[in-house]
């Protein structure tokens, strides 16, 4: 007899009483991190339940944060983007959450943002993927903090991966100063527009 037996008896225990919980609140749990649209399969796949299942469950969510069932609207919704779920705050609070937003943030950018910033708007619409490949870091707590700025925006889904692309706001073009975006000026007095540079990077 190991000493494996009662720590894999407990790790199994563990996972059976995860599993035990509703669905509803197993996809909550998984909805509320997600930063980009997740698919069905790969719901299912996190929270250990058939395809049909989790669709029902989504349905069932839907009504619930629409107050179709018991309880009262809510201030977030959960919309189907892209071919993959993910919960949004309702259209009507978007201005209530940028001005509170807006107040809390900083007022300057760290040089990683200012980075990203750049490559976003000479490369638009981009992923961050693309944007990580570029810069050959992770982006996403960045992107996140210029979304909360209001400096970008998504522009839609990728049809077939999901993948969100983005691309910069009027806001930032009041920061800056300029009208549109044919006034930045050139990454480098190599390169025409900078996306010859920027392809390169990510071919790499």
């Amino acid at each position: 007899m190991t000493d494996e037996a009662p720590t894999a008896g407990i790790e199994d225990a563990e996972e059976q009483r995860v599993y035990d919980t509703p669905l509803t609140e197993r996809l909550e749990a998984i909805l509320l991190i997600v930063d980009e649209p997740i698919g069905l399969v790969a719901l299912a796949a996190a929270v250990g339940s058939p395809v049909p299942a989790v669709r029902q469950g989504l349905e069932t969510l839907v009504e619930d944060y629409d107050g179709l069932g018991k309880g009262p609207r809510r201030g977030f919704e959960l919309r189907e983007v892209g071919g993959g779920w993910r919960l949004y705050v309702r259209e009507d609070h978007d201005g209530l959450v940028a001005d509170f937003v807006g107040g809390q943030a900083p007022a300057r950018l760290s040089q990683a943002a200012l980075e990203t910033l750049a490559v976003i708007a000479y490369k638009q619409p981009v992923t961050r993927g693309q944007v990580a490949s570029i810069r050959a870091v992770n982006v996403d707590s960045v992107v996140r903090t210029l979304l909360a700025r209001g400096l970008i925006t998504e522009l839609f889904a990728d049809s077939e991966t999901g993948a969100i692309n983005y691309g910069t706001t009027e806001q930032l073009l009041q920061h800056l100063g300029i009208n549109s975006l044919d006034e930045l000026p050139p990454i480098s007095p190599l390169l025409d527009d900078g996306a010859d540079g920027f392809d390169e990077g990510l071919a790499r």
